[in-house]
């Protein structure tokens, strides 16, 4: 991971549910925490590439999010949409330490229609 990211805490790993999510609101948009069942934590832009859909209401599947609004299915660590669907969420570079979760926002670049890679 880049050494160069800031890392803001935005809270605990203990407020996402297991296979849920949280919306964090930022001055980039809201970005969507999800947990996964092995305690993996991803955070993307809150909206699907589809038709915008709130992918923190979604169904959260192994390291995949089902969109609730066209099942949209969506590849939780890349952002990008699931063959045969192609687009991208833009994702935002996150780590937990110490139960803490702490996103890159400045690396985040929403709304991009791609994937911030980073």
């Amino acid at each position: 991971m880049d050494q160069s990211i800031s890392w803001i805490t935005v809270g605990s790993v203990e407020d996402i549910p297991r296979q849920g999510s949280r919306v964090v609101r930022t001055a980039y948009g809201d970005i969507a925490l999800f947990r996964t069942v092995a305690d993996e934590v991803y955070a993307l832009e809150d909206r699907c590439p589809h038709a915008g859909g709130p992918l923190s209401q979604g169904i959260v599947h192994g390291a995949r999010v089902t969109c609730p609004l066209h099942s949209w299915v969506i590849d939780l660590a890349s952002g990008e949409a699931v063959g045969p669907d192609e687009g991208c969420a833009g994702h935002c570079p996150v780590r937990v330490v110490d139960g803490a979760v702490q996103l890159g926002l400045a690396a985040f670049r929403p709304g991009c229609g791609g994937c911030g890679h980073g």
